[in-house]
């Protein structure tokens, strides 16, 4: 399978009223699977695919730049237990992402690109997920992520990307009673943990880790259902992400519950 995509922008210069049109730019992403079953509960897998996401900025002559492309591999193995009732997920994957804007240095100018940034991420991710008991379920995951600049004319090569952290896990479970005047009552609790990130394109300082919990209590039966969600429920204080910098680091939100029906 793919997509073929095609993109056509102009310009208009505020003062002068002017409208310049943009070169025309297409591209076919194709997206490729393949799946092998050797025996009822084990699965393998691979796949294959690009993306293109075109930019807004413009070179010296007022074109604006060739779209972003991203190119993905991916292979993995999924495996079913306990009947079907537990299954569990691992695959590694690498993502390129190129023609990347950096700036453009042997101009004195400021505000120039040049068109010659690469990133890639290259990962492993494992998940859980399943029926444990009656009523008991649970997901857990893990993703450990090497995301670094791999070209750039400014950024150091093999420099961390900004707000990605090596290191991710969280799990989520419930437990909803199954008979007795209780039946439909549920409870659930969650803990997400993300591990130390950098804070800036230079590497010069790490946004620290942090481990936040979640819960939830709910009822549903006969088509009704109610329940209250706390977000952060201990109040921890984190910093979510950065924009590439000091001044603005974005914190996580504090201890917030909400309901619905």
């Amino acid at each position: 399978m793919g997509a073929s995509d095609w993109i056509s922008s102009e310009n208009t210069d505020d003062i002068t009223g002017t409208t310049t049109q943009n070169p025309e730019n297409s591209a076919f992403s194709p997206r490729i699977g393949l799946v092998y079953q050797p025996s009822k509960s084990i699965s393998l897998y691979t796949s294959y695919s690009q993306s293109f996401v075109p930019v807004t900025e413009v070179n010296p002559d007022g074109e604006i730049f060739e779209p972003t492309r991203g190119t993905q591999y991916e292979a993995g193995i999924k495996a079913d237990f306990l009947e079907g009732r537990l299954s569990a997920t691992l695959a590694a994957y690498q993502i390129t992402k190129s023609n990347i804007l950096t700036p453009d240095r042997e101009r004195a100018e400021p505000d120039y690109f040049i068109q010659v940034g690469e990133q890639r991420s290259r990962g492993i991710e494992l998940d859980v997920t399943g029926e444990i008991l009656p009523g008991w379920k649970a997901i857990a995951s893990y993703a450990y992520t090497n995301a670094e600049v791999t070209e750039d004319n400014d950024i150091p090569v093999g420099n961390r990307l900004v707000s990605v952290p090596e290191n991710q896990a969280s799990l989520w479970t419930t437990y909803e009673f199954q008979n007795s005047d209780l039946k439909g009552l549920g409870f659930g609790l969650g803990l997400f943990y993300l591990g130390t990130r950098s804070g800036d394109s230079a590497n010069s300082f790490e946004i620290p880790d942090y481990l936040r919990t979640d819960a939830a209590i709910y009822y549903r039966r006969n088509g009704f259902k109610a329940g209250i969600n706390i977000r952060n429920l201990f109040d921890t204080d984190y910093i979510r992400t950065s924009d590439d910098g000091r001044t603005f680091l974005r914190r996580g939100a504090p201890f917030t519950i909400f309901g619905s029906i």
